[in-house]
């Protein structure tokens, strides 16, 4: 897990991943703001993915008063975009408060919010439309 810290500045740069799916979390000094793509959290659509974002902001609710979170979500689907916004998110917050009580807190309610998922889609094989369906054959 490789973690940047701008030079001069209190700020913590951290990304998560998901299949195609690639986050930057930017946790900064502030009121407690968390946006996702320039837009806050509490207006995200569609809701499942918002819920699933909040899970490490709900956990650490009463710490986050005095930090604002900025997210930049790129590829993948809608749903791998917030699990990889979640994953930046926790390893941010694991980075910003540097204890391990944070990361005990995260770590066990879901352990993929600060390891990654390694699955990924299988490429599709020559004979059929898709990875392990073939054509049928029909001389029998």
């Amino acid at each position: 897990m490789r973690t940047r810290y701008a030079s001069k500045k209190n700020i913590v740069l951290e990304s998560g991943k998901r299949k195609t799916a690639i986050a930057r979390a930017i946790v900064r000094p502030g009121k407690g703001r968390v946006r996702i793509n320039k837009i806050p959290i509490e207006i995200f659509t569609p809701e499942i993915a918002q819920r699933k974002i909040q899970e490490p902001l709900l956990l650490l609710e009463e710490q986050l008063s005095d930090v604002d979170i900025d997210v930049n979500v790129r590829g993948g689907g809608f749903m791998g975009q917030a699990e990889a916004a979640r994953m930046a998110i926790a390893r941010a917050l694991v980075t910003w408060f540097k204890g391990s009580s944070v990361r005990d807190i995260l770590q066990s309610y879901d352990r993929t919010m600060l390891t990654g998922d390694p699955r990924r889609k299988e490429p599709k094989k020559v004979g059929g439309p898709g990875a392990r369906r073939k054509k049928q054959k029909s001389y029998r």
